[in-house]
């Protein structure tokens, strides 16, 4: 997994509520060999019947060619639980999500990837869409090592992420590399066993 420690770029503002992981990545691209996760992002509203980009969605106009940041609105990521709706916006740049609130599953998938999902008390939340929509696609810089997200238009905006998640995006932790941080201690249990249990030792797995 990636390591995460901070991102700038275009923060977009997609302030609509219910985004369901199906608007995001539509199933029918996902289920190719090789999907185009780039264009699988929100592809039905982002593209028109002839395949061109349509100009009205937020995402094609020409001040947000370059985001980092996705700034939108509640329970987003709802729905089923589509990794590859994560795999989409990072192919198109987004690493780091700020929401009302995340779906828990869509959240947990963020996580997994690399992604920091961020969600702001209220008064804090207006501030940032306000200065987001104003900034018009100039760069805000979302830092997890400090928990601010910066920008045009204000002082930083400080956010808070769980100690446990903030350690697994800063070092790249999957949860592979998460077990291996506790390798002594697991190493030391099994010595521990092998000692007071050894007859353990000599079993053996019928489990086929």
């Amino acid at each position: 997994m990636r390591a995460f420690t901070a991102t700038t770029g275009a923060a977009v503002p997609l302030l609509e509520d219910d985004i369901n992981t199906d608007a995001i990545s539509p199933i029918q691209l996902a289920r190719s060999l090789k999907p185009d996760y780039r264009r699988m992002l929100f592809m039905r509203t982002r593209w028109q019947a002839d395949g061109t980009p349509d100009p009205a969605h937020v995402l094609n106009q020409p001040h947000f060619a370059d985001p980092a940041i996705l700034v939108t609105g509640e329970n987003f990521g709802c729905g089923s639980s589509r990794e590859a709706a994560v795999w989409a916006l990072q192919a198109n740049g987004f690493s780091c999500l700020v929401a009302k609130s995340f779906n828990d599953q869509f959240r947990e998938n963020c996580l997994q990837n690399g992604v920091l999902a961020i969600t702001l008390p209220e008064a804090l939340y207006a501030e940032l869409v306000a200065r987001v929509v104003a900034a018009n696609g100039a760069p805000f810089t979302a830092d997890l090592r400090t928990q601010t997200i910066s920008g045009p238009g204000g002082e930083p905006i400080a956010f808070a992420v769980p100690e446990a998640e903030r350690l697994v995006l800063l070092e790249g932790l999957d949860d592979i590399g998460l077990t291996v941080r506790h390798m002594a201690q697991i190493e030391a249990w099994e010595a521990r066993m092998a000692e007071s249990a050894p007859w353990l030792q000599s079993a053996v797995d019928r489990r086929g």
